[in-house]
């Protein structure tokens, strides 16, 4: 790894690291993973009105026509929420904006409100037709794709990267990381944590690095992305049945899979779920390391040992 070539910069509110085994093709791995996240952001972004999804948000029921990225983005999203029987799911946008999660993160205020928890219709109402490039869902429901969109983007950025660099290629967006081409023989040695840089202090005293030879690694947490509201604290991961803040005993779950996608639903269903997360994980086999709201870690199936950073 001693030849690797790294860049950071700022995007979809979050930080983005590209790694790449060869020095002379970073620039053009950099380029790629731009453009493959703007074309998520502009598709999926629910911060910014001329987006597509934000067209079908505001479309009061009416029939939208989107471009082939969001036809994909919700096409994953709607996967997520049947393999998750719809603890992953992607209507829960009002139930977002009620708890004041309507904004970039960054700009999010405490609210002097009473908690107000919204009614999550269920990924079922959502209508997708690819042969005609269109998307519909009911007046007042709107759509969220947070729990899919930026592990997507990783996905498709490592992919492009490796594609035009001809290089091996690792994309981190926030902590969703994916690989593509072939592994360096040492493979890519990355710091799992739940903090991601929120809090720079804390990041070497609450992680592990291991090493990935391949897929994609997600971490999903209730500790980042906290605001108040009213009394309580809350946090972004919504459980679709009570349209609030899910309520379990984790507060960090970080998988490896097949696909940084595959990572991130799995990461989020099992905090929903709770304590029946835990076996609904061990039924997957995956390797996972999960993080008790005392602090206490679980690793299950072949979670990679520790190694030196």
């Amino acid at each position: 790894m001693s030849a690797a070539a790294r860049c950071e910069f700022p995007a979809l509110g979050t930080g983005a690291v590209v790694v790449v085994d060869d020095p002379d093709a970073l620039e053009q791995a950099v380029a790629a993973v731009k453009s493959e996240i703007d074309e998520i952001d502009r598709a999926c972004s629910r911060f910014r009105a001329d987006s597509d999804l934000e067209r079908i948000n505001r479309g009061r029921g009416r029939t939208v026509a989107v471009s082939e990225v969001l036809l994909d983005a919700v096409q994953v999203a709607i996967d997520a929420a049947r393999w998750t029987d719809g603890d992953v799911d992607p209507t829960i946008g009002r139930a977002l904006r009620l708890l004041g999660y309507d904004r970039d993160f960054a700009d999010v205020e405490p609210g002097t409100t009473v908690m107000r928890f919204g009614e999550v219709a269920g990924w079922q109402v959502i209508e997708l037709d690819r042969s005609r490039g269109t998307v519909r869902v009911p007046a007042g429901v709107q759509l969220d794709l947070g729990a899919t969109a930026k592990a997507l983007a990783a996905d498709r950025a490592a992919i492009a990267a490796s594609r035009v660099s001809g290089a091996a290629a690792l994309v981190s967006l926030g902590g969703d990381i994916s690989c593509a081409g072939p592994t360096p023989n040492a493979g890519w040695p990355v710091l799992v944590t739940e903090w991601h840089g929120a809090q720079p202090d804390r990041v070497r005293s609450d992680g592990e690095v291991i090493v990935l030879h391949g897929g994609g690694l997600a971490t999903s947490s209730t500790t980042i992305r906290r605001w108040r509201r009213g009394s309580a604290d809350v946090h972004h991961v919504i459980d679709p049945t009570t349209g609030g803040p899910a309520d379990g005993c984790w507060r960090t779950v970080s998988v490896v899979a097949a696909s940084c996608v595959q990572a991130n639903i799995a990461t989020t269903a099992t905090i929903v779920r709770g304590a029946a997360g835990e076996a609904w994980l061990r039924s997957l086999g995956v390797p996972a390391r999960l993080v008790r709201q005392d602090g206490a870690v679980v690793h299950l199936g072949s979670w990679p040992v520790e190694v030196a950073a």
